[in-house]
């Protein structure tokens, strides 16, 4: 049996309240924050920006040299706000964290390439550090062996509304039917891909955090989490 990490995976699908849970409970544990999420947007702006159809013939060989000499970085945000992304040094947190680049995200996403290349990178990161990582297979596909996996997940109404008063909150004003509609879709791009599909690890805590206040997740993560690190000790001992 594989030696479990000290890793924290947070799934689940968009708006469900991933990066704000995540950032607390890692704040709250000590551990870094791992925004995954914001990689896959920033591969996606380096797409857009080449001009790159991933529809096309030939595009493989063109993502693979965009990917060889991608140049990500991210940087924890001050408290209580988002993850600072960073291409080839250009700050473009701002510019990643529209309704539009979600979805390019999502696309970018499927791609083989794309999924090794950052994959790779998150696992790095995972290696040399205690962390909380969310995204859609960080219990599945990239951190197998986490010590505590959750799945974080609310209806599509209740994301949307979120997401919509988050944007506002941004000064961005987007109609909820229209944010409602482009959930809706990422769900079924996510859910039904071939690669590394949006689903919960076997071994995963399910929480549906629609009635739930976002204390109210973290506490019951933390609980969940304690409740381990009392019975791990145990189970040490007696083998």
């Amino acid at each position: 049996m594989a030696e479990k990490k000290n890793i924290v995976t947070i799934d689940g699908p968009s708006g469900a309240g991933k990066s704000t849970i995540s950032k607390l409970l890692a704040a709250k544990l000590g551990y870094t924050y791992l925004d995954t999420g914001a990689m896959y947007r920033v591969v996606g702006l380096q797409v857009e920006r080449a001009g790159l159809d991933l529809e096309t013939e030939g595009a493989g060989e063109r993502l693979a040299q965009l990917l060889a000499g991608l140049d990500l970085t991210l940087a924890s945000g001050k408290e209580g706000e988002e993850t600072r992304a960073f291409l080839n040094g250009e700050d473009v947190s701002d510019a990643i964290r529209t309704p539009e680049m979600a979805m390019v995200a999502s696309r970018v996403s499927a791609q083989a390439e794309v999924r090794k290349k950052l994959t790779e990178m998150q696992r790095t990161i995972g290696n040399n550090d205690a962390i909380v990582a969310e995204g859609r297979d960080m219990g599945t596909i990239v951190f197998p062996a986490a010590m505590h996996k959750f799945f974080l997940d609310a209806t599509p109404e209740e994301r949307a509304q979120r997401r919509q008063k988050q944007l506002a909150e941004n000064g961005q004003k987007i109609e909820y039917q229209e944010i409602l509609a482009q959930i809706q879709k990422r769900d079924r791009d996510d859910s039904c891909r071939s690669l590394a599909p949006l689903q919960p690890a076997e071994d995963a805590v399910i929480i549906d955090s629609s009635a739930m206040s976002i204390d109210e997740v973290v506490s019951f993560m933390l609980a969940k989490i304690n409740e381990k690190k009392e019975v791990m000790p145990s189970l040490k001992k007696e083998r």
